[in-house]
């Protein structure tokens, strides 16, 4: 498994080339599940991470299918 610093880095490039390849994408970012927190103080820990790095690379798949070289990045 990544350790936090990774995968803070993969997460932040993922999102980035969202935000540059594919605009309208970020709309769906805040809507995700991972990004809206039920507690007032949420524990950021990796397995939350991964989930969330994990729900922006399905994200792209399901976009950008002829874009794979992307995803592949990641």
């Amino acid at each position: 498994m990544k350790t936090e610093a990774e995968l803070n880095e993969s997460i932040l490039k993922m999102t980035m080339t969202i935000r540059n390849e594919f605009p309208e994408l970020m709309k769906y970012l805040n809507e995700m599940q991972v990004t809206i927190p039920d507690v007032k103080t949420p524990e950021i820990s990796n397995k939350i991470l991964q989930d969330y790095y994990d729900s922006l690379q399905d994200l792209l798949r399901k976009y950008a299918p002829n874009h794979s070289s992307l995803i592949n990045n990641f």
